[in-house]
């Protein structure tokens, strides 16, 4: 059963949309709505951001660009001789004009906070943090992971701040990129979700939708701040960036046995699911890369799919439950704390991403293969993601953001630009370690099952590619595919 949400906002124009069986309500941002942020925040002296991280910069220029001409500070706060002091200078925030000082000094002198430091550090110092704050400001987070820490601990938040999320679906990069790139281009940026989690003066809808326009979401949907920590959170090990990194390995060490040369089985994999694989489902969706195989191709399409999607449905199970009781959570501060001794290694040290590197180097863009065995396994792998969201109860505007727009639209470019490391190390360090801590598991369920059922020693079930032909999500893809940005983003 998918949750039921609404909002109301006295600012904002709210569209409702259809998908399945079902509505939700959505809010369309774009530049021509800069006028209404700024009219939402006529009473907000500061707006701190803290933290620079992988959403930080990209945040706290996006808000300095948007409500520029305006009276309102972005100011940014940072620990007292941090390292990223020379970054946010030389992005235009300093001392000597307001724009930037010590951490916790921002965030007592701030109306709005947005905590955008790691969320190991966030379990760390949220006391402090909640101290700190003036009674009736709102405390802003860009992913849920400190709300799912205080379950597990028994604690909660402050009762006198408000709490909202803003919650972009793509790295901070992107959202920093696109908007740039889409300077003049209407609904150019990243979709957002956000929730409301407590709301003390009425005020909280309104700034959490100005926040998400602000940062240049051409598309903000309603979730709770429950819902998206355990959509993302397991987002990221699935098929965001865990499971695609499994997926390329083990197809490129299958595809050498095979026969092919490296170089031909790096462009069978992540050249093929970074190319048209994802091409295609960001313009068309998941069921037009079926359908623009040859006929020859459909059934290793068909037998790939078949026989990867119970085997990754049965990972990706076991991720969204570990994330909902707690486990992954527990698991990313207790590695947080191990840093000093075991720092997170290299990824992109293997022969696939070296050979990688003379591939793109000497990429033409229309041979990419559109190999069906990879893209078999790859919409497999996406549509047992969506399945396990749908079954949890999360609405499908998150569900289609978080398991497809931001694969194809947002991560995806990163990695096709310059490699798996360049992906997955440009998110934050929650996605990396849970990426290195999944991707193995995805690349031996592959090899071990779904391969064992290819190579003809396990039986295949033909009705699940009647099941993906039929899916609702292809239609729901239809109407939420409208919301991608209106500006491919782009690397070179």
């Amino acid at each position: 059963m998918v949750m039921s949400l609404d909002f109301e906002s006295g600012v904002f124009r709210k569209d409702v949309i259809n998908v399945a069986d079902g509505t939700e309500a959505v809010v369309k941002g774009g530049r021509d709505l800069f006028s209404l942020v700024h009219s939402v925040f006529r009473d907000t002296s500061q707006i701190g951001v803290i933290g620079w991280g992988s959403q930080g910069p990209a945040q706290a220029q996006n808000l300095r660009d948007t409500l520029k001409g305006t009276a309102i500070r972005v100011k940014v706060g940072l620990r007292k001789g941090s390292s990223s002091v020379k970054e946010a200078v030389e992005a235009g925030f300093n001392e000597e004009e307001g724009t930037l000082g010590e951490m916790m000094e921002v965030i007592s002198e701030s109306d709005i906070v947005l905590l955008l430091i790691s969320d190991a550090a966030q379990t760390e110092l949220y006391p402090e943090i909640f101290s700190a704050m003036k009674p009736g400001s709102t405390l802003g987070l860009s992913h849920g992971f400190l709300l799912g820490h205080l379950t597990s601990v028994g604690d909660d938040f402050p009762d006198y701040i408000n709490v909202i999320a803003v919650c972009p679906k793509g790295m901070g990069p992107s959202v920093r990129r696109l908007y740039v790139q889409g300077e003049k281009v209407n609904g150019a940026g990243i979709n957002s979700s956000f929730a409301i989690h407590q709301d003390i003066d009425g005020k909280a809808t309104d700034h959490a939708i100005a926040w998400a326009i602000a940062l240049g979401s051409p598309y903000c949907f309603q979730t709770t701040l429950e819902s998206e920590y355990k959509s993302d959170i397991f987002g990221e090990r699935g098929i965001l960036l865990g499971a695609v990194h499994g997926i390329v390995e083990a197809l490129y060490q299958r595809y050498k046995t095979e026969g092919m040369s490296a170089e031909e089985a790096f462009e069978n994999t992540a050249e093929s699911v970074t190319g048209p694989i994802s091409r295609i489902i960001s313009k068309e969706g998941i069921l037009a890369v079926y359908n623009h195989l040859d006929k020859s191709d459909k059934p290793k399409f068909e037998a790939a799919y078949i026989a990867t999607y119970m085997p990754g449905k049965e990972i990706l199970q076991e991720i969204y439950d570990d994330v909902a009781c707690g486990n992954e959570i527990r698991s990313v501060v207790n590695a947080s704390r191990r840093y000093d001794r075991f720092p997170m290694g290299q990824i992109d040290g293997t022969e696939m991403w070296v050979v990688g590197e003379g591939v793109r180097h000497k990429r033409i863009e229309e041979n990419i293969p559109l190999n069906p065995t990879t893209a078999g396994i790859y919409c497999a792998t996406m549509m047992a993601q969506i399945d396990v969201l749908l079954e949890a109860g999360h609405p499908y505007s998150e569900i289609v953001n978080e398991s497809v727009i931001e694969c194809v639209d947002s991560l995806n470019p990163y990695m096709h630009f310059n490699g798996i490391s360049y992906m997955i190390d440009n998110c934050s360090n929650t996605a990396r370690l849970g990426a290195r801590k999944w991707a193995s598991r995805f690349d031996y369920i592959i090899k071990q099952q779904a391969f064992t059922a290819l190579d003809g020693n396990q039986s295949l079930d033909w009705k699940l590619v009647e099941d993906f032909k039929a899916h609702p999500i292809h239609e729901v893809l239809s109407v939420v595919g409208e919301m991608r940005p209106s500006v491919d983003i782009s690397l070179g």
